[in-house]
């Protein structure tokens, strides 16, 4: 045996051993994991859509993965401190975020200097929800559908007013969307957070808004909003009789946020399936199933690799919505 094949074989050796010993520590993770509770990072305020979401399946995941679940709160500019905390984090599957559609692919495209990558700097674990949105007027406005109110808007041009809970964020994209669908004109007033937004809207300081079911549904049926169509492809349980705006004729006006829990770039993939079936368990439960819809969140789980495709497809989406918008945060 020459020296070439012997170095030859040395190093396959080497790398076959390396290879078990990754394959064997992979093993070994998924075994002992988790060995401590789950910390839950909320890039937003208690009280939230994020933050009920979070209730619902912390005790149920709890449950399946036999370690306490707790949820943090790290509020701060629209979730970004949030991230921030959990990339900084130990990637060993215990500390994970859940996010949603502007921590995940709106950000991106809004903030000019963001401190993380979506996919760069985490791991997709698991879609858990689509939430889609109602588009609201002022019950006082003499319109009673999509199509009344766009009329009315096209007499008016540039006299109706429309809220939202923040710059760049989904209620002000949606909104802007639909303006461009639609060839309307609108003034967009910000606000911080929904809860002054919808104050002003009841108050008629606004005049239209485009926000989640829960709270939209919630006000709708107290009659101190009214609701005129829903974004998602079929209409809301929360909302039967409501429409979907491609039922009024926008035909390819289709707008679904989502809800997905990501863990540190270079969490173990064997801790990452474990996590991702955990949610998978919890998900298929039919209580949950109707809670959540209940809540106004459509339960659409994605596991792993999904959900990283999903948002490779949403990231350039979302960032030619936020051009057009002109929304930009320094």
């Amino acid at each position: 045996m020459n020296g070439n094949t012997v170095h030859l074989l040395i190093k396959w050796v080497v790398h076959s051993l390396l290879a078990w010993g990754i394959c064997i520590g992979g093993i070994a993770n998924a075994q002992t994991f988790p060995a401590k509770p789950i910390r839950i990072v909320i890039g937003f305020p208690a009280g939230g859509p994020l933050d009920l979401h979070a209730r619902l399946l912390a005790d149920k995941l709890q449950a399946v993965l036999g370690q306490p679940v707790l949820i943090d709160y790290k509020a701060g500019a629209g979730g970004t401190v949030g991230a921030q905390d959990v990339m900084k984090s130990a990637p060993d599957g215990h500390t994970i975020m859940l996010a949603n559609t502007g921590v995940l692919v709106i950000n991106p495209a809004l903030y000019g200097r963001l401190p993380y990558g979506t996919l760069k700097d985490f791991v997709p674990i698991a879609r858990t929800a689509m939430q889609p949105l109602a588009l609201l007027v002022n019950p006082q406005l003499p319109v009673r559908n999509l199509k009344e109110f766009t009329d009315y808007v096209a007499s008016r041009p540039g006299q109706i007013n429309y809220g939202s809970a923040g710059n760049g964020g989904i209620s002000h994209l949606v909104p802007e969307m639909f303006k461009s669908a639609s060839g309307l004109y609108m003034v967009h007033i910000p606000y911080r957070g929904s809860a002054p937004a919808f104050t002003d809207l009841m108050g008629g300081q606004v005049q239209f808004m485009a926000e989640s079911i829960p709270q939209a549904a919630n006000y709708h049926k107290q009659g101190k909003v009214r609701a005129l169509a829903v974004t998602s492809r079929e209409r809301s349980p929360a909302l039967p009789d409501v429409p979907t705006v491609q039922e009024t004729g926008f035909k390819n006006f289709v707008v679904v946020g989502f809800y997905g829990f990501m863990a540190p770039m270079g969490t173990p993939k064997e801790v990452v399936e474990v996590l991702s079936n955990a949610f998978k368990t919890v998900l298929s439960q039919p209580d949950i199933n109707k809670r959540m819809i209940d809540q106004g969140a459509d339960p659409a789980f994605l596991g792993s690799e999904d959900f990283k495709r999903f948002l490779a497809d949403e990231l350039p989406r979302w960032a030619e919505v936020v051009k057009k918008s002109g929304a930009r945060v320094d």
